[in-house]
């Protein structure tokens, strides 16, 4: 059962009637038949296979339909057909081989309310492509894989370890502090500073961004981006809007201020460089089609929320599965202790912590916290035999290539020898698509990848993770909370401090 707003059954009938009543109205556009189509599991009329899907978690139920259909299907969330595509050579053939055909973004009714098709994440065409190229750039200038940012992301985890401590080994919420934490991180870049974690706004503006995504998940949501009329009527709409202008008005006073202080000659993070790209061009008279103060907000929203949220709900996810395999969490400490000593851990240490670089990429395989990539085909394409039309939605199940039984071992149990070879070397999995794949792929992969290693490094070496008192390990629960990112549910854990 799918359920609506805080589950009240009443408001999904209501709902359900809806659809059907709207899609009464809708005529079916008239198709073309130039070949084979994917197969498509039986459906209900109007409805489609919605009754079959969990829509908070449709990337689980999407799963078990690959099991019986293959890794090319469609689906019909209501009158909306869907082309899935599962297990990771078929990922990998459309995103990789078939790259400009399948790359990109579906722009759904609730991406465009949140974006009006500019900025990097929910845009295509010139847009996406220029402002991509653009911040690829400037995250570099600004220390993306630099040393630079490798010290700002140690001094970060200093001040989230004088917060563990202060619970004094006593079970705390762990996913704030750690939130604030990789937050900052970004924040260094797009803004050129760091923020107290006490200060309201910063505290604001990152609590927002986290609920923007938990909502972003949301079954109701869902259903508004198949039938986009049913917007009067869907309370969670007029949430999340309200957040994402909250969190729009807030990047521009933050743009506002740098921008009275700005120096084109020494800029001190990636809004200053927009900013002397943008005044550049309007000193000459002229305007910009693409750097102007909507794309600059769009943009920093979108690199301050993938940049805040994947990588804060990784490290969760890092500490919920140390505490729930407490000899895993051992071994790993005991590399370190080996291999580091008492020493801050640095980048360059990965290459002598084989164990525990599988365990956090076992982690991350695992946690499979961005289970969906919605994508859309930019032409007709023959597909593994099949004919796929312009435009039409894609889904690139993620989850199902993280867990891929013909690539991994022991795909649904946390086993970090999936990285590691005979001798206890770590050996690449090409099947480990965490970052996804293809013109889509995370920009920011770098920068996670390095701000996961020095967080799970750092905070293994001091704190030993515990469940709460009188919880075993067993008893952990390791189901992600709703959200359009998979993060852990609320929980509580003890941060011991290591001798």
């Amino acid at each position: 059962m799918i359920f609506l707003s805080g589950g009240i059954l009443v408001q999904w009938t209501l709902v359900l009637l809806c659809v059907v009543l709207v899609s009464l109205c809708v005529k079916s556009p008239s198709k073309t038949r130039h070949g084979k189509e994917p197969p498509s599991p039986a459906r209900l009329p109007l409805l489609g296979n919605l009754l079959q899907l969990d829509l908070n978690r449709p990337d689980e139920g999407l799963c078990e339909l690959s099991k019986k259909h293959g890794n090319v299907f469609t689906v019909h969330f209501g009158p909306k057909k869907v082309l899935v595509l599962a297990g990771y050579k078929t990922v990998k053939e459309a995103l990789v081989n078939y790259a400009e055909k399948f790359g990109d973004r579906d722009i759904t009714p609730l991406f465009h309310d949140c974006n009006k098709g500019k900025g990097i994440m929910l845009a295509n065409g010139e847009c996406w492509k220029e402002m991509r190229r653009f911040a690829i750039s400037k995250l570099r200038d600004f220390g993306m894989g630099k040393k630079a940012i490798e010290q700002k992301i140690q001094e970060e985890i200093q001040y989230l370890m004088e917060v563990f401590q202060q619970h004094n080994g006593a079970a705390f919420d762990t996913s704030r502090p750690v939130n604030y934490a990789s937050s900052n991180i970004i924040c260094s870049i797009l803004y050129g500073q760091r923020f107290d974690n006490a200060d309201p706004e910063f505290k604001a503006h990152v609590d927002s961004a986290n609920d923007i995504v938990t909502i972003l998940g949301y079954a109701s949501i869902q259903i508004y981006n198949i039938c986009p009329w049913l917007r009067p009527v869907l309370w969670y709409w007029r949430v999340l809007m309200n957040k994402v202008n909250q969190d729009h008005d807030r990047i521009r006073q933050y743009s506002r201020d740098l921008k009275e202080t700005l120096n084109p000659r020494q800029c001190r993070g990636f809004v200053d460089a927009f900013l002397t790209r943008m005044l550049s061009v309007e000193a000459k008279g002229q305007k910009d089609p693409l750097f102007h103060e909507d794309n600059l907000v769009y943009v920093v929203g979108n690199l301050f929320a993938a940049g805040t949220d994947t990588t804060g709900a990784t490290i969760c996810w890092a500490m919920l599965l140390m505490a729930k395999y407490p000899l895993i969490q051992a071994r790993v400490h005991a590399e370190l202790e080996r291999e580091i000593g008492g020493r801050v851990p640095a980048a360059e240490d990965r290459k002598r912590l084989p164990y525990t670089d599988a365990v956090i990429h076992e982690i991350q395989r695992v946690a499979s916290v961005v289970p969906i990539s919605p994508h859309v085909t930019s032409c007709d394409v023959t597909f593994q035999g099949y004919f796929i039309e312009k435009g039409t939605s894609v889904i690139p199940l993620l989850t199902s290539v993280l867990r891929d039984e013909e690539e991994w071992e022991r795909p649904h149990s946390f086993y970090p020898e999936h990285f590691l070879d005979g001798n206890g070397r770590f050996v690449k999995r090409d099947a480990f698509l965490a970052f996804s794949a293809g013109r889509r792929v995370c920009l920011g992969e770098g920068l996670a990848r390095m701000e996961l290693f020095l967080f799970f490094t750092t905070l293994l070496q001091r704190f030993c993770f515990e469940p709460p008192a009188g919880v075993s390990e067993e008893q952990l629960d390791l189901t992600p909370a709703v959200g359009f990112t998979l993060t852990p549910s609320p929980h509580k854990l003890r941060a011991i401090l290591r001798s």
